[in-house]
Parts: C-alpha cells; structure tokens; sequence
C-alpha cells in the first residue's frame, strides 16, 4: 500500500468541497485540517472530511504536525496572499487552484514566490484530465498530422452562488476570461505545443446577475465572449463561451483540425444539474473523422459513476489527484501543471480582458507573454 499522505485544506467552499470528496476516493489519502472562515461552508466540510481538524485562521493550519501537502481551493483574490504566507511558513507540496493570480501586477510576486519556493507547485487544471479531452489530447497529433485549428466551445450555466459574491465581480475574479476561461487557454497551449503572439477578444454581460445586487453594487462579471489566438507555429485557436446556455446536450465540445483530419470531444455538464425526466445524462463523446478515407467514428467515453458524483468535472478531480499523490511520493519528478503554466494561462486570459475592454488586439511575446506595445 502506498504511504498515507496528509492533505491541508485552505478555502472549502463549493469547490473546496468537490476536492474533499475526490481526496475521500484516493488510496491511502486523508484530509488532516481544513481552514474555512465562513462557518457554513466549514460545517459542510466537516461533515465530508469528520477527521479533519478545523484551524481557525492560516496559520494555525500550518501549525498542524503531521500535514504532508496543501491544498488552496480560495476565493481566486487570495491566492497569492497565500502561497507567500505558506511559503514564509512552512512550504510543503502544494496544489493551486486556477486562476493562480488574478491581477498583472501580482505576477511579480508570482516570479519572486517561485524563485524562493522549495517544494513544487501544481496548478489545478482539471480540465486536462476530463477522460474525453484527455483522450483527445493523447490522439490529436496522430489523428490531425498537426493541428492548425482549434477550436474551444463551452455552453454552460451561470456562475453559482459562491461566499460573499466573489465571483460576481472583476476584482475579486479576474474577470470571466480569466477565472473560467484560463482552463482553456491552459488547453490551447498544450494541446498546440505552442505559445500565443496575438489575443483578439469580444465579449460583455448580456443577461447574468444584471437584476442582482450585493453591498449596494451590480454584477460587472461577462457572461459570454469569443477570444481568437494566433500562435507562434502559425496554428490559430478560438474560445466560444455562454454563460446562459444550460440547455445543452454537452457542455464542452472541443475540435481540432489539421492535414491528416479531426478529432472531437463532447463532454457533458454536471449529472446533478441533468433534468432526470429525460432520462440518463449524456455519455462523453470522442469522434475521428479522417480526410481520407471518410468515415467518422464515435467512441463513447464513459466516466466511472462514482467519480460524476464526486464533483461536477467529469471524473477529472480525482485523476489530477492522482498525479498529484505521485508528485507527493517521490513517484512523479515534476508537476504536470506547473506555476509557469499556470502563470501563461492568467496572462492569456489577461489579454482577452484588455482585447474585450480596448476593442484591439493584443500582442504578445511568446517568451515571457508580456504584452508587446
């Protein structure tokens, strides 16, 4: 049996949570402390992890003996903050959820956390790890002969009630291009093996929380947008996301085309959020459709029932915790996700929101992916 390893849990709420649950199905993992300030959230996680101790504040967690890792799952306004008080601290293995920072003037604090960091550092992009677009990812050189578009589309729910609204402002998210859509960029990155030199972006707030209000203020949060990226191989990506589309049969759909063919995936949304009276949800869809000769092929990707219930990623938490454990172990020398990953997704992400508020393109320097005046 592999050695049991601690979790410390930083931020449990909504997304914290489906991080319990994952833990929870690991061999031999265990979630030892849990620090939430919001007393409801917290009891929710205690009632997922009983064992785990509640810490009153950060650093009483990091107080704890027998913690082997950490895990941050906060608002995306605290991350930073964070892993340069756990780094002052007591710097174990950390998991980061995205985005890892928020603001272009945190990444210098980004580069100089990473300089003094000892431990590594995953970024959580859990959508690497959903079984279809995992699938895809591993067949599309060979099926594409090279892929020279991309094409990213996402038809979704609004964003959900989280602990004091954060997610419903620009300031405490990043925006919507940045806190839902840096997975994406993630995507495009390595599935392109490529860096981006032009950002292109359209996008606004059409009919989400405009009828809410939370200390005297309107939501200022997008909720749909198109982000065009050209790359430095020459090959271009394309974001489509609505945030008001929740009638859809599958809620990502992810296509990528080159000389030799296509290769889709067709990943369905929450099961929980699936009205029950039409049946089973949808079962994740992997289609090969080659130039020559045609015929495209579906190739369903079922995911195992207790890993949908676990959390609302299509099985993905569970499988980036296992490679996470690996990296815990000594089994695994690197993160797969790593900070300078995480970092060029913000910045892509970063772009979009300036490309969408300017109306102009934004240039970049696929060496650092600072932006080119």
């Amino acid at each position: 049996m592999s050695a049991r390893v601690n979790y410390g849990v930083i931020g449990c709420g909504m997304m914290g949570h489906e991080h319990l649950r994952n833990i929870a199905l690991l061999d031999n993992a265990h979630v030892s402390a849990i620090f939430e300030p919001d007393p409801g959230m917290a009891a929710q996680a205690q009632a997922i992890a009983p064992a785990a101790q509640l810490a009153s504040s950060l650093d009483d967690l990091l107080d704890v003996p027998d913690l082997d890792c950490l895990l941050i799952a906060s608002p995306n306004h605290c991350h930073v903050a964070q892993m340069e008080a756990i780094r002052a601290k007591r710097p174990l293995p950390l998991m980061v959820e995205k985005p890892l920072y928020i603001l272009a003037e945190e990444e210098h604090r980004l580069s100089g956390f990473a300089a003094a960091y000892p431990a590594p550092v995953w970024v959580a992009m859990e959508y690497r790890y959903m079984p279809p677009i995992a699938a895809l990812i591993a067949q599309c050189e060979e099926v594409t002969g090279g892929v020279a578009m991309l094409t990213i589309r996402e038809h979704r729910f609004p964003f959900l009630d989280k602990v004091g609204a954060w997610n419903r402002f620009n300031r405490t998210s990043g925006g919507t291009f940045v806190e839902k859509c840096c997975h994406f960029f993630d995507l495009m990155r390595l599935i392109l093996k490529s860096e981006p030199v032009r950002v292109m972006a359209s996008g606004g707030q059409a009919t989400n929380h405009k009828n809410e209000i939370y200390d005297g203020e309107v939501p200022d949060i997008m909720d749909h947008g198109y982000v065009l990226v050209d790359f430095e191989s020459g090959a271009r990506a394309m974001l489509e996301l609505c945030m008001f589309a929740e009638g859809s049969r599958y809620q990502e759909e992810v296509s990528a085309v080159g000389p030799k063919g296509k290769i889709e995936a067709l990943v369905p949304g929450p099961g929980r959020f699936w009205p029950r009276d039409l049946g089973e949800p949808p079962v994740p869809q992997v289609i090969v459709s080659p130039r020559h000769p045609k015929g495209p092929k579906q190739i369903a990707v079922p995911v195992d029932p207790h890993l949908l219930d676990a959390g609302d990623h299509n099985g993905s938490t569970f499988y980036q915790h296992q490679r996470f454990l690996e990296l815990v172990r000594g089994a695994r020398t690197r993160p797969e996700v790593s900070l300078e990953d995480g970092r060029r997704a913000v910045a892509m992400g970063l772009a979009a929101q300036t490309s969408m508020q300017t109306g102009q393109a934004v240039a970049l320097n696929p060496l650092t992916l600072s932006s080119v005046a």
